[in-house]
């Protein structure tokens, strides 16, 4: 049922006063106070049956129709049986009156009085259906973005499930190289990386970190880099750390960004790529200088377009890029508390 208890508080005794009023079928004078007072009350009364049949059976009529069934005739079938029954409450409890009191019966007077009824049942039938039509939008409503919040909570646990296995690829590469060149440095790189990896099983589910875990966990990421590649990697961080805990940005992000910067440059010790981090109004910019490789292995784009999903999906924000002939910029939107 909906919630009319302000309409019912309101309406009821006005129209139980108005309606005998506008009809005349009340000669005032002939009454005490007293009597006029009981009358009014047995007018309520009419009003008060009325209103409370048609309200039942509108509940009830309305469960016979789906909502794909023709709106004018739900309406219709409802305010054709309110208005039957009310003009029928109406008649009844008005002969009733007419019966007990002093009023001598006319029918002018009686067929106005039932006519007013009727027209007062079918005008509040349609304020009911308003009123159940637009709770049924608010049902909607909720359903809607329930369903959306579902697909999004899925789409995402989807997207972090995907860039799991992304980093451990990534990661065990590098390792494997390491093995074969440096065995030493791979068992120094293989400690850190436990403790990354780590962070990144405790992270992995969540939508949104502060940035001082972030930068925290790309320090060591960057240790594993510089493990790997040495002099031929150089990080630049104009970050100020305070009040970075304040500041939340998806988790991985900076990660992301250095390793498609490797990705997609090549490098040596002469010519080292550098990656620098910078705090630029809401957003960290990841700048890299630009040395395209010649030959770009296969790749399944899955950094980035895992990144770009799950800021939209996380805070409705999109990562932008600038290019240009030395340099490439990726932004990366921040969240403040």
């Amino acid at each position: 049922m909906i919630k009319d208890k302000l309409l019912r508080y309101l309406f009821i005794p006005l129209l139980g006063i108005s309606i005998p009023y506008l009809s005349n079928v009340i000669t005032y004078r002939n009454y005490t106070f007293l009597q006029l007072a009981a009358i009014t009350v047995y007018f309520i009364f009419m009003s008060w049956s009325i209103w409370n049949c048609a309200a039942w059976l509108h509940h009830k009529i309305r469960t016979w129709f789906t909502l794909d069934q023709n709106t004018f005739i739900k309406i219709s079938t409802i305010s054709l049986t309110n208005a039957l029954f009310g003009g029928a409450i109406a008649s009844i409890l008005t002969l009733i009156y007419y019966r007990f009191s002093k009023e001598n019966f006319a029918w002018t007077y009686f067929l106005l009085n039932v006519f007013l009824s009727v027209l007062a049942v079918i005008v509040f039938t349609l304020v009911y259906e308003i009123l159940y039509l637009d709770k049924e939008r608010q049902i909607d409503s909720r359903v809607v973005n329930q369903l959306d919040l579902e697909r999004s909570m899925a789409e995402m646990s989807n997207l972090k499930n995907e860039l799991e296995p992304h980093f451990i690829f990534n990661s065990l590469n590098a390792l494997s190289h390491l093995i074969l060149t440096d065995p030493a440095t791979a068992h120094v790189f293989n400690s850190k990386l436990a403790s990354v990896y780590k962070y990144f099983l405790i992270n992995k589910d969540r939508d949104m970190i502060p940035l001082q875990n972030e930068m925290e966990f790309i320090d060591n990421y960057l240790f594993l880099l510089k493990l790997r590649y040495d002099e031929q990697l150089q990080f630049i961080s104009k970050l100020n750390p305070a009040h970075n805990d304040k500041i939340m940005i998806v988790p991985f992000a900076l990660q992301i960004a250095v390793e498609n910067a490797i990705k997609h440059n090549e490098f040596t010790c002469h010519e080292p790529l550098t990656v620098s981090f910078e705090h630029h109004d809401e957003c960290i910019l990841v700048k890299n200088n630009k040395k395209p490789k010649t030959h770009v292995p296969h790749s399944t784009g899955i950094g980035l377009r895992n990144l770009r999903a799950r800021y939209r999906l996380a805070c409705n924000k999109q990562i932008k890029t600038e290019i240009t002939h030395h340099e490439y910029t990726l932004q990366l939107p921040l969240i403040y508390k």
